[in-house]
């Protein structure tokens, strides 16, 4: 559970497996994310609020069972205030990509961005994955930095970015 002290109240989060019942609010959680840091995410904000809900609930439900892809969501009751999503890597085996990570700017700094990924780990290690694997954009030094305090090394591998040639993205990794 999340604990951030705010200018008001303590605040609270439980850190969960997303379910179908939340497609509405894990759409609404996307396009913040994506208005937020639109060079962080490999769509457009335009492109996801042009896809029907009908496509979101059925990603959500995808993504709410199973070994291969997992998505982790921060519920402080009410809109969605985090998310982080592991998937299975097609070349190694014992290793989980995790994507999508994202903490609603009034909730960072508490603790929550090593909750998500926490989870993530927790779902990949009882899938028999003891490795993750994420990255980030060259120059993001605030996200390095963050994920480098969860423990997460730079491999020195970069690769372009899927969806912007001009960028480069550089992988780390830790144990689950």
């Amino acid at each position: 559970m999340t604990t951030d002290t705010g200018s008001a109240a303590l605040r609270q989060a439980q850190i969960r497996r997303v379910r179908p019942e939340d497609a509405a609010r894990m759409r609404a959680l996307r396009l913040e994310m994506l208005a937020d840091a639109p060079l962080a995410f490999l769509e457009t904000l335009a492109d996801a609020a042009a896809r029907p809900h009908t496509e979101f609930a059925a990603r959500v439900a995808y993504t709410s069972a199973g070994p291969t892809n997992a998505q982790f969501i921060a519920d402080p009751g009410g809109r969605l205030v985090g998310h982080a999503g592991g998937t299975v890597a097609p070349n190694e085996p014992g290793l989980t990509v995790i994507y999508a990570v994202y903490v609603t700017p009034a909730w960072r700094g508490g603790g929550m961005l090593g909750e998500l990924v926490d989870g993530v780990a927790a779902w990949s290690r009882a899938c028999g994955r003891p490795e993750l694997l994420l990255e980030v954009v060259v120059g993001n030094d605030r996200a390095y930095r963050a994920y480098q305090r969860l423990g997460f090394t730079d491999t020195g591998v970069r690769v372009p970015h899927p969806t912007i040639p001009a960028l480069t993205e550089l992988q780390m990794r830790r144990t689950a």
